[in-house]
Parts: C-alpha cells; sequence; structure tokens
C-alpha cells in the first residue's frame, strides 16, 4: 500500500525522528510501501537547487500516489508543509493517520491546571492547529503515542485488507 509520510524535516533531530520511526514502520509494516520525502534527493538535497515548483509537483504527485498518509503534527506549531499535505490529502479522500506526542497535552483533568486557563500566559497546555487536526479526524484519526499509531495502522490495514 502506497504510504506518504508527512513530517517536518529541516532540523537534524526531525531527520533522525523521522528515519527511525520509518525504519521500525518498515519493518513492522512491509505492505507499506513507504515515501519518505527527505529520502528524495531530487528535491530535497538542500546542497543542490530545487524551487517551489519542484518541490510542490514532486511531493504533491507522491501525496496523491498514496492510499495512506502517516503525519507527524509534533512542533512549537504543525509544519506548514505537512499542513498542506494533509490538505491535499482529505482533498482526495486519503486517510491519514497523525502522531501528536506533545507531553503538554498530558494532565487534562488536572484542576489546577485546568484553572490556569483563565490566567494570562500561563496556559499548561499545547495549542494545535484545529482546522489541520479537523481534516485528520474527518479522513483519520489522530494518536498521542508510537503504540497506539502501529496499533492504529494494524486496524487500517485489517479493515483495508484489498489495498
Amino acid at each position: 500500500m502506497k504510504t506518504y509520510f508527512a513530517a517536518p524535516m529541516f532540523a537534524k533531530s526531525d531527520l533522525l525522528y523521522n528515519a527511525s520511526l520509518v525504519t521500525e514502520l518498515r519493518s513492522k509494516y512491509p505492505e507499506l510501501e513507504i515515501y519518505l520525502p527527505q529520502e528524495n534527493e531530487a528535491i530535497n538535497d538542500k546542497n543542490a537547487y530545487a524551487d517551489s515548483k519542484m518541490i510542490a509537483l514532486a511531493d504533491t504527485e507522491k501525496v496523491l500516489e498514496s492510499e495512506l498518509m502517516i503525519a507527524l503534527l509534533d512542533g512549537l506549531s504543525i509544519d506548514a508543509g505537512v499542513a498542506s499535505e494533509i490538505g491535499v490529502a482529505y482533498a482526495k479522500n486519503i486517510p491519514v493517520l497523525a502522531l501528536y506526542t506533545d507531553s503538554r497535552q498530558q494532565g487534562g483533568t488536572n484542576q489546577k491546571k485546568l484553572d490556569a486557563l483563565s490566567q494570562v500566559g500561563e496556559n499548561q497546555f499545547h495549542y494545535i492547529n484545529l482546522y489541520t487536526v479537523g481534516l485528520v479526524k474527518l479522513n483519520g484519526q489522530l494518536f498521542a503515542t508510537e503504540e497506539e499509531l502501529f496499533q492504529g495502522i494494524s486496524d487500517f490495514l485489517e479493515r483495508n485488507p484489498e489495498q
């Protein structure tokens, strides 16, 4: 099953995490043919040149060829490229399984953290763009841990064995 892996890819930590997670996914789910954009040197070798149209056309083509998208939503905000790729996937009815591991989402029942929401500058939680999250949830699922993501992929593959 052709799968597009949408993730931030500009910090070394992003590149290493993406490569590590995709290696694990490829091992666990050999039926997934995962496209990891950072592996496409034609447009992502930062010592070379690729203009905006080359990048947009290459990545959009891979999104449109996909039957599944796995997206990482972590970061100060959802990466702009990831949000765009999710939009393309949504428009073409390509399911999106997204991972959002930000530790600030924990403690949702802690009354002190909830009370702090009414104090300026004391929000204990992380905001994530609700439009992009809505696109994911309308045609997929959002997971808080890698383990939940793996289970979500297993469930998806079980429901869609013909793809």
